[in-house]
């Protein structure tokens, strides 16, 4: 079967799974998760679901989330969407009613109430803040790899002064995307925000405008690119608001004239004469403040976000990292905060090994981890995550403790001088190799983040192998699951099953055995 087809062949076998194509509001995904808005929750089949092969979890958030991994989540949504549009163009006008006690109305009504109860309990105004943040910066993930990696390659290449006519145009080509981002912000900005995106980019665009270096604000000369990518994204809901505003005063019959012309002209005047001087004070207190944690806390600082980050993970909270990394990659070539944070995923690593270990007889389990390893050093941890550490509770914990002895490493050495960074965000384990820049040389960079990696490895392996079990886990867990439930009453059998991997369905559920 050709690739093509596996992927339709995937698409085909969730799209019955989450309601058909008359459950679906909208199609979306990110790195590694197909986002689907779902108008009823109780029609997915989630076990099916979990169990199709090249699902490696899934995860309910104010969209349901399918994780499929790097690379096949692009490849499997255009087939996907295709499907959708296949199988809405082929039903009926009016579609028969259900065959079910519940009448149409009562049976929207329940679906009603579920979306509005998992909104709640996920929509609070910081987490859909930070969402809106990282639709902005997500998407611009794609072009920040592929020249990043293109970066990194002529580095290297200059450093070996090979191909001396080739490398200008490397540089060229590394570069002109970062030279723009500030206007894809905009565009993506003013979208997300419910403007026009090409006001949106046009605005933003005044930032890395040669001719503001002929502009003095605050009595200081301005200078093309200042204030960067938050700049960008200030000036562009600035533009949104503005718009909203003239969109709702200005006649219609002058507005195709004067809402453009308004939108641009005071927002624009604002970012040259206040937002590129506030934002570029910022963006420079940012790349300030990330290298003196560094330089000076190190150890401490590198552990602190080592530990932490599959927590934030988990809360939603690690978006709010991404303009961040945006700035200082912006700044300085690349970012020293991600290569600490990727240590998270080498102690997932660690503890899914040992508990492989520990869990000798359970087979679900292991073949559950066997065939998420894989992904798990290539920086996709979701199925390790999900499936394993999680719901398992005490193994979540000594993950974070190996993900916090990795960033220590790191950070060490960047205490001592040996900055590690990545000129890009989005991947992570040992797909951050080709991104890996820094202070002291290729060769130095690579050591260094190897070495956190293998030490998250080994922390997370001893600290899950002799703390992350208690003596009553081993006992319900390190049995084969369809050994243990034959013969048992259905009683009994529900009483025990919820400990193992089945039970979690590859999803989030509340930690036990902690």
């Amino acid at each position: 079967m050709s690739t093509d087809n596996k992927n339709r062949a995937t698409a085909a076998a969730i799209l019955p799974l989450v309601g058909g194509a008359a459950n679906i509001d909208s199609v979306a995904h990110c790195m590694t998760r197909l986002r689907l808005t779902l108008h009823d929750r109780t029609l997915v089949q989630d076990e099916a679901l979990a169990a199709l092969p090249d699902v490696m979890g899934v995860v309910e958030d104010e969209t349901y989330q399918i994780v499929l991994g790097p690379g096949k989540v692009a490849r499997v949504t255009p087939e996907f969407e295709a499907l959708v549009e296949e199988e809405r163009a082929s039903l009926p006008d009016e579609p028969a009613a259900p065959q079910s006690t519940l009448t149409a109305d009562e049976l929207a009504d329940r679906g009603a109430e579920l979306k509005a109860a998992q909104k709640a309990r996920n929509q609070t105004p910081v987490k859909l803040f930070l969402r809106r943040i990282a639709n902005i910066f997500v998407p611009l993930i794609p072009a920040l790899i592929g020249c990043g990696i293109i970066a990194g390659l002529n580095g290297l290449l200059v450093n070996l002064a090979w191909l001396p006519s080739v490398t200008p145009a490397l540089a060229a080509i590394a570069s002109g995307f970062m030279a723009l981002i500030a206007v894809f912000v905009g565009i993506n900005t003013a979208k997300e925000f419910g403007g026009t995106p090409i006001l949106g980019g046009a605005v933003a665009a005044i930032i890395v405008f040669p001719g503001v270096a002929n502009i003095e604000a605050f009595g200081q000369t301005l200078s093309p690119g200042q204030g960067g990518v938050l700049g960008a994204l200030g000036a562009a809901v600035l533009a949104t608001y503005i718009e909203k505003w003239c969109r709702k005063w200005v006649p219609e019959a002058v507005d195709v004239l004067v809402t453009p012309t308004l939108t641009v002209l005071l927002s624009g005047l604002v970012t040259i004469f206040g937002l590129m001087f506030v934002a570029g004070e910022v963006s420079t207190a940012i790349g300030t403040g990330a290298n003196w944690l560094l330089d000076n806390t190190g150890a401490f600082a590198g552990l602190v976000l080592g530990g932490l980050f599959l927590p934030l993970v988990m809360l939603g909270l690690h978006q709010a990292l991404i303009p961040i990394h945006t700035t200082l990659i912006e700044q300085q070539g690349y970012t020293v905060l991600l290569p600490i944070l990727a240590m998270a995923g080498a102690g997932q690593v660690g503890c899914a090994i040992a508990v492989f270990k520990r869990l000798k007889r359970n087979t679900s389990i292991r073949t559950t981890i066997k065939s998420a390893l894989p992904a798990g050093f290539l920086g996709v941890g979701e199925p390790l995550i999900y499936g394993v550490s999680l719901p398992l509770g005490r193994p979540f914990i000594t993950a974070c403790v190996g993900g916090a002895a990795g960033g220590a490493f790191v950070g060490f050495f960047s205490m001592i001088g040996d900055k590690v960074g990545s000129t890009a965000i989005g991947p992570s384990g040992w797909a951050l190799f080709p991104l890996l820049d820094g202070n002291k040389g290729l060769g130095a960079t690579i050591a260094v983040y190897g070495g956190g990696l293998l030490v998250g490895y080994v922390v997370g392996f001893l600290a899950t192998y002799f703390f992350g079990f208690s003596k009553q886990m081993l006992v319900d867990l390190n049995t084969d699951p369809e050994d243990a439930t034959a013969g048992e009453s259905p009683t009994s059998r529900a009483e025990t099953e919820p400990a193992t991997p089945e039970a979690t369905d590859g999803r989030a559920k509340e930690p036990a055995g902690v």
